[in-house]
């Protein structure tokens, strides 16, 4: 009887509870939708899928006869449909871009169509996608680099073309924690990707009405605005962000101004309220269309077009969609005399792109960008936050303070939201952000853009050079800004082992602290608090090895990361730091006193706590002597080889060999804790991994 009284009195609490915070339920209808989307990339295959599915399924109908029929209950219901709605929806999409991927690396000659062009000028390149043509054996969409000289003129989206490249499939992430590109290709429906060798013959030019606008407009404004700043300009009005410098690039990363090179929520706002500001002021000159129309309706028509329009322009990339969609929600609730940002306008947003692109989810642009409009319009939506910085009648003095500590604060907020999930993505998030926009945001909404938009306009007479001048000089400014923040002392954070559990119990406080009103909500900061410290007691790898064996990052004395082979690209070196934990360069492993290495091998010993690990790396692929090879396999914890090594070969710990990482993929060593982390774990069945492949035909003289 007790426990039959308990159970009612709490059953009872929880109903008033959930009644007073009915308005803030429907805010976690895509929080359901996600975690079902999120359940779908966790679980293994089809037969844990099955189960998800089944599970939710069975758990609606048992909320709802636990509760009686309650609120509880029917937020249940809800829910698990939700969940079961997200898996089911991104297992179907999966299934729906299936396409075979090449079997193996390939040099083949093939005709194809171009269905995207994307110049790279700060790197010399064009990037090509393309759909082979014929009997070619190739996948149905290859996306191939050209060096910018080699690319025919007229090149163009429904150009056809013929050349040679250098193909391969799709790399998985080369180490724990970097980027997975085979599940972005899978997704994208690309099945090979490489490098084209001139001669690049054009068969056809491109037939797409309108192909070259983007393009066109690109190579316009980088010819007005040279370097770096022209990329940010061209980046700004056409989403093309080739013409930045890599070093630009990094900047801004650090910086935490990223976000304004691509096109979303801030682009897309400033477009669509220029518009109806623009409209309005025009028409509103006239007294006749003043007293007959209702100009707000006509401004916010202009609005929405071009909201579409500056959409279409930059490529209407899934996070540009995204902002447009919530532009055009905006628009319609101010119409109707709604209120027009609430947190039910961040719902219907994600649940739309949820809906159409599921997948969307595990990439970071989707959580920022969320991530972002969420804090914002949350911390804006508390009422004391709302008094604080409501307007009111008082001096120009204290009103710009007042809108300065409303920046300021919505920027530290944002920051706060932002850096775990920066940290998990990119193991890097800069501290001094928040400062770096209060002056970065406006200078790029209010100065850039606008002188941007009116030296395009002049151009159409000829007589834009002036402001593409004032223009050049604020974008100089912005550059100078980003250099500065991200070369300051202590500019980045760095976290390079994330687990997944410390980041989901991170992502649900957040949610939990921004989605409900009453005093509840501060129960969020228990898991956030609780990941957060997970996290940061995660001990950094000590030991990185990629998914081919041929490149091993050891950490050495003064916690540097050293690195086995001195001919590795920017690419592996940046990746291996930044899953490192270092922000410095990496250094040579033979160069380090506790490491002996001749060109065919390497040998080094770690000190860990109280014990020593002994790790050793083939260098080259010529044969070694096989009794003391065998004798050094024997006195090693750790054997690390892109060869397949006979059985003989045991050393008393770990042999990472071909055989090994084909099946493991790039792994990752804790030496503290003898943890070992893998890129594919035991009966991972996702179509990326195990798909269709396809293999040209071997050409025969």
């Amino acid at each position: 009887m007790g426990l039959a009284k308990h159970f009612h009195q709490g059953r009872g609490a929880l109903e008033i509870w959930l009644e007073d915070e009915r308005e803030q339920l429907v805010l976690w209808l895509p929080v359901a939708l996600g975690a079902g989307v999120a359940a779908w990339f966790l679980l293994p295959g089809r037969e844990a899928w099955t189960a998800f599915l089944v599970g939710t399924g069975a758990l609606a109908p048992l909320a709802v006869a636990v509760t009686q029929g309650g609120r509880a209950g029917r937020a249940v219901l809800v829910g698990a449909l939700a969940a079961m709605l997200g898996c089911a929806l991104v297992w179907w999409r999966a299934e729906s871009v299936a396409a075979p991927v090449l079997a193996r690396p390939v040099v083949a000659a093939f005709a194809g169509r171009v269905e995207r062009v994307e110049p790279l000028p700060a790197r010399g390149l064009v990037r090509l996608t393309l759909a082979p043509l014929g009997a070619s054996g190739l996948p149905p969409r290859v996306r191939v680099n050209l060096e910018a000289e080699d690319a025919p003129a007229g090149l163009a989206r429904g150009a056809m073309v013929k050349l040679r490249a250098r193909l391969m499939p799709p790399p998985e992430a080369s180490v724990p924690g970097a980027y997975d590109f085979a599940r972005v290709a899978w997704f994208a429906g690309i099945g090979a990707t490489g490098r084209g060798f001139a001669p690049v013959e054009l068969i056809a030019p491109g037939d797409v009405p309108g192909a070259d606008l983007r393009a066109g407009l690109s190579r316009h404004i980088e010819a007005q605005v040279p370097g770096s700043a022209g990329g940010i300009a061209s980046a700004l009005a056409t989403g093309d962000q080739g013409a930045i410098a890599l070093e630009d690039q990094e900047a801004m990363q650090r910086s935490g101004l990223a976000h304004l090179l691509s096109v979303s929520g801030l682009h897309v706002s400033a477009v669509t309220a220029a518009a109806m500001l623009i409209v309005l002021r025009l028409l509103a000159l006239s007294p006749w269309l003043a007293l007959r129309w209702r100009l707000p309706l006509v401004a916010a028509g202009a609005g929405a077009a071009a909201a579409i329009g500056y959409t279409l322009l930059t490529g209407a990339e899934v996070p540009t969609i995204r902002s447009c969609v919530a532009a055009l929600m905006v628009l319609l609730a101010l119409s109707l005399g709604r209120e027009a940002i609430t947190l039910r306008l961040v719902c219907a947003g994600a649940c739309f792109v949820l809906l159409l692109w599921p997948e969307a989810l595990a990439g970071p642009s989707f959580q920022l960008s969320f991530a972002a409009v969420t804090a914002i319009v949350a911390l804006h939506e508390n009422p004391r936050v709302r008094g604080w910085f409501e307007r009111r009648d008082e001096g120009r003095g204290r009103r710009l303070l007042r809108e300065l500590g409303s920046l300021l604060l919505t920027g530290v907020v944002v920051e706060a939201a932002l850096m775990p999930i920066a940290l998990y993505h990119f193991h890097q998030s800069g501290l001094y952000g928040a400062l770096a926009n209060i002056v970065a945001i406006p200078l790029t909404t209010f100065v850039i853009m606008p002188l941007e938009a009116l030296a395009l306009l002049l151009d159409l007479g000829g007589i834009g050079a002036p402001v593409w001048w004032l223009a050049e000089r604020a974008l100089d400014l912005l550059l100078w800004i980003a250099h500065a923040t991200a070369s300051a002392p202590g500019s980045v954070a760095s976290l390079p082992g994330m687990p997944g559990g410390a980041y989901a119990l991170v992502v649900a406080g957040l949610l939990w602290l921004a989605l409900w009103r009453s005093r509840v909500r501060l129960a969020g900061a228990v898991p956030l608090v609780l990941g957060l410290g997970w996290a940061l007691l995660t001990p950094a790898p000590d030991l990185l090895v990629t998914g081919d064996g041929r490149h091993m990052a050891v950490r050495v004395e003064g916690g540097r990361m050293a690195l086995l082979r001195d001919r590795a690209g920017d690419y592996v070196r940046d990746m291996l730091g930044e899953n490192g934990g270092v922000d410095d360069a990496l250094v040579a492993l033979a160069e380090q006193p506790d490491a002996r290495c001749s060109p065919d091998l390497c040998l080094v010993d770690v000190a860990s706590g109280a014990r020593h690990w002994r790790v050793a790396a083939t260098r080259s692929s010529y044969a070694l002597p096989w009794a003391a090879f065998t004798e050094l396999c024997r006195s090693v914890d750790i054997l690390v080889s892109d060869r397949r090594l006979p059985a003989g070969c045991a050393p008393r710990w770990l042999k990472l060999d071909r055989r090994a990482l084909a099946a493991s993929g790039g792994v990752a060593i804790s030496f503290a804790d003898a943890r070992v982390r893998t890129v594919r774990w035991p009966g991972d069945r996702h179509p990326w991994l195990d798909p269709p492949r396809v293999m040209p035909p071997v050409a025969r003289n």
